[in-house]
């Protein structure tokens, strides 16, 4: 016979296979649904692209796989577009939106979050404001100031709306906020002034929250369309997602080679978060994305 237990000390029961309840069936199901929305488009484009010539697109039920696998499509989509000419342009109206943001939101946000002025309050109203409004809306107006300020057909000119975002600088401020004022009271001890505490003391602790500015801004000047459409005329200052628009035909479009240049758009992107991926999920879980 076993021994009987020491007392205080805990008794061990053997495992058995536990059924899964009710509640944990549904999470799972709610995650597989959610997997398949978010990236069945991802897989359908990349089905597409690499599908032959001979083979059907919407036949029912949809076939994911290709049955004769060929990479002939990113090849005719590199030589009738300068790929290279419009991501290098991407690059640049995305490396000036990631900087516009990271600096302007993290100065904006420490102000707003640490400072303590006449109309803080009314300032965060208005950034409120400004998330809530349409980006279609001021579309015109953009335009004309951008016009007025000879920035029209430049890269200058695409990035500029998009250097300080609303929800950037909201971030930004809830990060600060959720930092103790005891770090800022120590440096006032110590004789730092506004910019000493913000660079030194309040910076290092949001680090992760700025990786995640860093990621918005630059997967949303990506991905932006209409505005490099309406503001760009000359095709060698076109970004990448308005070159890859050139592939479309006036009597013949071919799916496939749309979803090469979809495919070969999404690269950097990816690149760009698998590198600040571990920081993104760090400022995901420090708090400054709360309330």
């Amino acid at each position: 016979m076993p021994r009987p237990a020491p007392p205080g000390v805990p008794v061990r029961v053997p495992r058995g296979r536990r059924r899964a309840g009710p509640g944990v069936v549904a999470r799972y199901a709610v995650l597989v649904l959610m997997a398949l929305l978010l990236a069945g488009p991802l897989l359908w484009q990349l089905s597409l692209s690499l599908k032959g010539a001979g083979e059907p697109l919407y036949e029912r039920p949809p076939s994911v796989i290709p049955e004769h696998p060929t990479f002939e499509h990113f090849g005719t989509v590199l030589d009738r577009i300068p790929v290279p000419h419009y991501l290098l342009n991407s690059l640049l109206v995305a490396a000036m939106a990631v900087t516009g943001n990271v600096i302007g939101a993290t100065c904006a946000g420490y102000a707003l979050g640490k400072l303590r002025f006449r109309g803080r309050s009314a300032v965060t109203v208005l950034v409120v404001m400004a998330l809530l409004v349409p980006s279609e809306t001021v579309l015109i107006s953009q335009f004309l100031t951008v016009r007025a300020a000879g920035l029209a057909d430049t890269l200058v000119g695409v990035a500029l709306p998009t250097l300080v975002a609303a929800l950037n600088v909201l971030l930004m401020r809830n990060a600060f906020l959720a930092l103790p004022r005891e770090f800022e009271e120590a440096a006032v001890v110590d004789g730092a002034n506004a910019w000493q505490r913000f660079i030194r003391v309040s910076v290092p602790q949001v680090k992760g929250v700025i990786t995640v500015v860093a990621v918005f801004a630059f997967v949303g000047s990506w991905n932006d369309f209409l505005w490099p459409l309406i503001v760009l005329s000359d095709e060698q200052n076109y970004t990448l997602t308005v070159g890859l628009n050139r592939l479309r035909g006036t009597f013949y479009d071919d799916p496939r080679l749309i979803a090469a240049g979809t495919v070969i758009a999404l690269v950097p992107i990816i690149a760009f978060f698998a590198v600040l991926q571990r920081y993104f999920f760090r400022g995901l879980e420090s708090g400054g994305l709360k309330g």
